[in-house]
């Protein structure tokens, strides 16, 4: 069954299929629409999850010992299956095509899969999950699509951009949907559930390049305190809004708590990189903050952020900078 993304939570919501194969290349779509299909799974019941990230090509006997294995609770399954090529190889092509023969009972399986060629898709393999899988590829949003996606997703938040902001918008984000819902996020942390105009856009989105911030995280990231302090107070100085400055340092905190639950199941790394936009400048930076912070130290920096967003909404008493300051601190293992 062949399913369009935006087809796929009504697909949901009537019933589970046994298999699941979501393929492309634009990784925000593509990770929230198998975040969908997982939450769908556990309100089903399908409360076991196994992942198999498909690496070297070795890992395939994982699929079939997994599909003919039972839990020892008896609870149904969910097999999380990553295929970042979208290429099983020979031996990959088998167990796919033998699963799909005989899909094991109380079983979901999910296949992640990236952008598959014309010739993949007449491959025998495709073949025999087309027969059992809803089949969703996600393409890359432009021009009426990238603007209804925007809206969409900006009216989730009670927010609701103006036609020339909306457009404003859609040129600075085009081809990167991940910076898209980072700028929304951005916007309805500055000005809440209201009507964006072209001002708005204009002002904040650009805002973000023109200061620091990200340097700021790239010091955070390295434990360069000395430099993080610094780099803090320019902004203050600037008159960078202190929700930006927040926005960006939690949004890192909740991506090496995700980098470090993916790496925990068995990710890929080169993988989970790649679905979080890391490109290779930025490897060296996020390793030495995963390998310096453990869980429970991002935990505490997520609980701080927490601590000084009631600063800066005047929901508690003190200095909303230096709940920031104090942020960087944790961050660079300063404390």
């Amino acid at each position: 069954m062949r399913l369009k993304l935006d087809q796929l939570s009504a697909a949901l919501h009537k019933e589970l299929v046994p298999v699941y194969l979501l393929s492309g290349d634009e990784p925000l779509q593509l990770g929230e629409a198998a975040d969908d299909i997982r939450r769908a799974a556990r309100a089903a019941g399908y409360f076991t999850r196994e992942v198999i990230s498909i690496d070297t090509g070795n890992e395939w006997p994982q699929l079939s010992l997994e599909a003919e294995s039972l839990s020892i609770f008896s609870d149904k399954k969910l097999i999380d299956l990553r295929l970042p090529s979208g290429k099983p190889g020979l031996e990959g092509s088998k167990a796919l095509s033998a699963y799909c023969q005989r899909p094991p009972e109380d079983t979901v399986l999910l296949i992640t899969a990236g952008k598959l060629d014309s010739s993949a898709q007449k491959s025998q393999w495709f073949q025999a999950l087309d027969k059992v899988a809803a089949v969703v590829q996600v393409w890359p949003l432009q021009g009426p699509e990238l603007l209804h996606w925007l809206q969409r997703r900006a009216e989730r938040k009670g927010m609701h951009l103006e036609g020339d902001a909306l457009k404003s918008l859609a040129v600075r984000v085009e081809g990167n949907l991940l910076a898209a819902a980072q700028e929304l996020e951005k916007l309805y942390i500055l000005y809440g559930a209201k009507r964006i105009n072209k001002a708005m856009v204009e002002s904040d989105v650009a805002d973000s390049a023109r200061f620091d911030v990200f340097k700021l995280m790239d010091a955070l990231l390295s434990g360069k305190v000395n430099r993080a302090v610094k780099i803090l107070a320019g902004l203050k100085a600037e008159s960078v809004a202190a929700p930006v400055v927040l926005w960006a340092i939690s949004r890192e905190a909740r991506m090496l708590i995700n980098i470090k639950a993916d790496l925990k199941y068995g990710g890929n790394q080169e993988a989970i990189y790649k679905k979080y936009q890391i490109w290779d400048k930025r490897k060296q930076l996020v390793q030495e903050a995963l390998h310096r912070l453990k869980s429970k130290d991002l935990q505490g920096i997520l609980q701080a952020s927490a601590n000084a967003d009631c600063l800066i909404k005047g929901q508690a008493a003190g200095d909303e900078w230096e709940g920031l300051f104090r942020i960087c601190l944790l961050f660079s293992k300063g404390l």
